[in-house]
């Protein structure tokens, strides 16, 4: 009886460890408004987190290593600009720490903000985690370089226009790593459940998957008006050591985020 509790016991671990270790981590880059017309204010507020966007949960989050905006090719450096925040979603009881900064819109385009976060260590899945996350917002109706690439370690390249979409729209893009489109790659999407008004009947709801095709290209239909997440995940070709000087693997994330809106 001794012998099968404590095989009960391990078993019950290993499921519990499991579970944590399947809640899908997302680096969270999201504006104030994806479109700025000619009546909006040209001042925007961005907000940098790492999170759970669905199930309600914010992580500590460092200082990013880098932070910037890609308007009509030329790449803007705005790491000096990111302030502390602290905050807690619904579900949470203590605050974590994220960024913020405001940037003033000066000319028509499309804007990329880009951000590179350090390496995030995590336990459960005993490897580090760099999501480099994207955003594109248009201003004053200049549609151009949205589908531009950025040149970060592992990135997904937009095929649908990011903004201006509806409910049901399908976003399409193709994942890359080192410039190059990654075949079969897995897609997580998230929907961000701001207020925690969702709640999923079951585990895979949370996280919707998918897979690229051959040439690294996915789609999905986002089905409720919100910002979404999509998330395709690779390995690095290289590690980073722990401090007891124990080289570890690390888990790129080429992040995206839009918005959909209800058609009125």
């Amino acid at each position: 009886m001794k012998k099968t509790g404590v095989m009960v016991l391990i078993m019950v671990c290993l499921v519990v460890g499991w579970v944590v270790s399947a809640s899908a981590h997302f680096g969270a880059l999201i504006p104030s408004d994806d479109i700025l017309t000619q009546e909006d204010s040209k001042t925007i507020t961005l907000e940098i987190k790492f999170l759970h966007p669905m199930e309600g949960d914010y992580m500590e989050m460092e200082k990013p290593k880098e932070f910037g905006v890609v308007i009509g090719g030329v790449n803007v450096d705005l790491l000096g600009t990111l302030k502390e925040e602290k905050g807690r979603w619904v579900n949470q009881t203590k605050d974590f720490t994220y960024w913020q900064t405001t940037y003033k819109i000066k000319r028509p385009g499309d804007y990329t903000f880009y951000v590179e976060p350090k390496p995030y260590w995590e336990s459960a899945e005993d490897c580090y985690i760099i999501h480099y996350t994207k955003v594109c917002l248009n201003a004053l109706g200049l549609e151009e370089g949205w589908d531009d690439e950025i040149g970060l370690e592992t990135e997904i390249v937009p095929l649908t226009r990011p903004y201006g979409l509806w409910t049901g729209n399908l976003f399409t893009g193709v994942v890359k790593v080192k410039g190059k489109p990654v075949p079969y790659a897995e897609v997580e999407v998230e929907y961000y459940n701001k207020d925690g008004t969702i709640k999923p009947p079951a585990d895979p709801y949370v996280t919707q998957v998918v897979k690229a095709d051959k040439n690294g290209v996915f789609s999905y239909a986002m089905p409720k008006a919100g910002w979404w997440a999509f998330a395709a995940l690779n390995e690095a070709s290289w590690t980073i050591k722990r401090p007891n000087g124990e080289d570890k693997p690390v888990e790129i994330g080429a992040v995206y985020w839009v918005r959909t809106r209800d058609m009125k």
